[in-house]
């Protein structure tokens, strides 16, 4: 019996597909198991086909899973959409009501989830529960542990009530009856006690909202757009409870300018869009950078060009988050791996705008804010709060005439040439000392100024906080053999992927090493070139058609990388990448 399983649920949206997948992977968590989700679900509000897929493991898991174990077909449809991703000799689940599958390379359990649901539980609804239930009876986990979350569930909800609870619960015993007592078990997939951990289960949105909420982000402002409005109902409902603002603008430019303002109010402040709303931000990130005012903006990059597929997955912005701006616009770039990472790295992401005067952007994407996974509780804790660099205090005689810690305003050089580039900022207040945040061109006093060897000087002093940083900033950590042949560079979310793939790859001989690029502007240059030379060939996989991180690699250390890439929505598999691995050796 094996004590991991990956479970497939295949239905349309509005039979409870999405919201049934969650209520498995918490209950399992809750047993004590880890957990890792994906899910794939139309664009429109009602209607459409779905899929939510979660491995289960007694053992940290790294990747959504090459195959299903378990696929569970609430409709037709469904069987026909994901059967090819059933592993060979895995398990099949449908609704004989529904339709009977032609016989195939798979162990069948027929369940009538529509009979029970209008028949037994006289609730049609709780079709979802039903299936549960019946997953419960078959591979685990307990009822009790199914039965805990769906009641912590219902009751916050505001539609919930007695009777509903009510059916529900007999749904789940139902069904797990049903399959105790008439289906014989033939297949390997049993999850079994484990022992339980102090974990926390969230997806990379919530992981955002904790992450900005320890990084005493104090002001959000922003504009609905999938995938990323989660961090704005997060945030819409948390900030109050600590004394932030938050704003729901008329749209992602006014979101962003309203962030600014914050900013030069003195207050962490930040927003959240995808990459319509990213495009609309251009001319604000411009603005950011030039003022020096910091600015945390979230891209939760979904598949495009223009509307494209808002609730599919694809790396396809790194290029426009390092180049969108006219002029020469120094940014910094943070892409988190891994839920956890969208915890610690949006901390991250807060001190480097503070520390270096400048917008971060900050890459998720759709699978990421979505992905649950189970997270060690030790990493939710407090981080270091890095305050911005202040102005020196004026001379006690001068403090009568200005104000006991103030700055003298005509020795107040807002924008000072620094040799790290970064200046002394002041904020709106009594005592403090004024200066002008401007768009235009200026002086280190913030006075406009357009002679050309004043614009060089501000330029070059602008671009040096770049240089300062990267020397400052955390540097990617090599995984893998310390002495390989080949090797993967990687961003974003396709970390785990990536490393359990190298994983498999080393255990059939090949000596192979990944280096995962986690803040990617200022690229890590000594690291990067280190790893290009320690290697033979170099694998650049990641989800988009041009090869952006490929691009980039080319353009700045001519690296002529094998390129992997994938946009048809969905994220890599391991086994995918170990193909390509095998492919090169």
């Amino acid at each position: 019996m094996k004590n991991e399983v990956t479970i497939r649920i295949g239905g349309e949206s509005g039979e409870g597909t999405i919201s049934g997948g969650d209520i498995l992977a918490l209950a399992a968590a809750r047993w004590g198991y880890h957990v890792y989700t994906f899910r794939t679900f139309p664009a429109e509000i009602l209607g459409g086909p779905c899929m939510f897929q979660v491995r289960i493991s007694d053992q940290p898991v790294k990747s959504m899973g090459d195959y299903a174990d378990v696929l569970i077909c609430l409709n037709k449809e469904a069987f026909d959409r994901n059967v090819s991703d059933l592993r060979h000799g895995g398990v099949l689940i449908y609704d004989p009501s529904d339709f009977t599958p032609e016989t195939g390379d798979f162990i069948t359990y027929a369940i009538p989830f529509n009979e029970i649901a209008r028949k037994e539980v006289q609730l049609f609804q709780t079709k979802n529960m039903v299936m549960l239930g019946a997953i419960s009876g078959l591979f685990g986990p307990p009822i009790e542990a199914i039965t805990q979350v769906v009641q912590s569930k219902l009751s916050k909800s505001r539609k919930a009530n007695a009777t509903l609870m009510e059916k529900n619960m007999l749904a789940l015993e139902v069904a797990r009856n049903y399959v105790v007592e008439k289906l014989a078990k033939h297949d390997p997939y049993v999850l079994g006690p484990v022992e339980k951990a102090d974990r926390v289960v969230l997806n990379g949105n919530q992981a955002v909202v904790a992450g900005a909420l320890a990084a005493q982000c104090r002001f959000f402002a922003g504009y609905p757009i999938t995938p990323a409005s989660d961090i704005m109902e997060g945030l819409a409902k948390e900030l109050p409870n600590v004394g932030g603002t938050f704003l729901q603008a008329e749209d992602e430019m006014a979101a962003l300018a309203a962030v600014l303002g914050a900013s030069f109010g003195g207050k962490r402040a930040m927003t959240a869009t995808s990459g319509p709303g990213f495009s609309l931000m251009t001319e604000l990130i411009g603005l950011s950078s030039m003022a020096e005012l910091p600015a945390v903006i979230i891209d939760a990059q979904r598949a495009g060009p223009s509307t494209g597929m808002p609730t599919k997955m694809e790396q396809s912005d790194l290029s426009f988050a390092l180049y969108a701006g006219h002029g020469d616009t120094p940014r910094m770039i943070v892409a988190p791996a891994n839920v956890a990472d969208c915890y610690e790295l949006i901390q991250l992401a807060f001190n480097m705008a503070e520390r270096y005067q400048m917008p971060v952007l900050f890459l998720t994407d759709q699978s990421l804010t979505a992905r649950v996974e189970s997270v060690d509780r030790h990493i939710f804790k407090q981080g270091e709060v890095q305050a911005r660099l202040q102005p020196e205090p004026v001379a006690s005689d001068e403090k009568e005439a200005v104000g006991a810690g103030a700055t003298a305003a005509h020795d107040y050089a807002r924008f000072a040439y620094t040799a790290s580039g970064i200046s002394p900022m002041t904020s709106p207040g009594a005592g403090a000392t004024p200066y002008v945040a401007t768009g235009l061109e200026h002086n280190e006093y913030g006075h406009p100024d357009y002679e050309p060897e004043d614009h060089i000087a501000m330029m070059e002093k602008r671009f040096r906080k770049l240089y300062t940083a990267a020397e400052e900033l955390p540097q990617p950590q090599r995984y893998g053999d310390a002495e390989a042949t080949i090797g993967l560079i990687g961003w974003g979310s396709t970390e785990g992927t990536i490393q359990e793939a190298i994983d498999r790859a080393r255990e059939k001989g090949y000596k192979v090493a990944a280096l995962h690029l986690k803040i990617l502007s200022p690229l890590p240059d000594r690291k990067i070139q280190e790893f290009i030379h320690s290697v033979q060939k170099v694998i650049v996989p990641e989800c988009n058609y041009s090869g952006q991180l490929a691009n980039l690699l080319g353009a700045k250390y001519g690296l002529q990388a094998i390129r992997v890439n994938k946009y048809g929505g969905i994220p890599f598999t391991a086994g995918e990448i170990l193909r390509a691995i095998e492919e090169v050796s």
